[in-house]
């Protein structure tokens, strides 16, 4: 299976990429794919908090990633 990874902001220049696809064998949980971004991208550690979304949609580290979904990694933002 195939998914999309996008990243915004912050993660985007930790990782040098707005976009990536990653194959997996079998279905994979948010929480798998982050810890092999972060053994393969080990920049991205800086980051200390995220916002996830699958497909749109906020989830969590537990949610099973299905082929062909997005994944957004959105860092925190702030303003005023």
């Amino acid at each position: 299976m195939t998914i999309t990874i996008k990243f915004f902001a912050l993660g985007r220049e930790l990782v040098g990429k707005s976009e990536l696809q990653k194959s997996y064998d079998e279905s994979v949980t948010v929480g798998k794919v982050l810890e092999d971004l972060r053994a393969e991208y080990p920049r991205l550690a800086q980051m200390p908090s995220m916002l996830l979304a699958v497909n749109m949609e906020y989830s969590g580290e537990d949610t099973v990633l299905k082929d062909g979904d997005e994944l957004a990694i959105i860092p925190p933002v702030s303003g005023g």
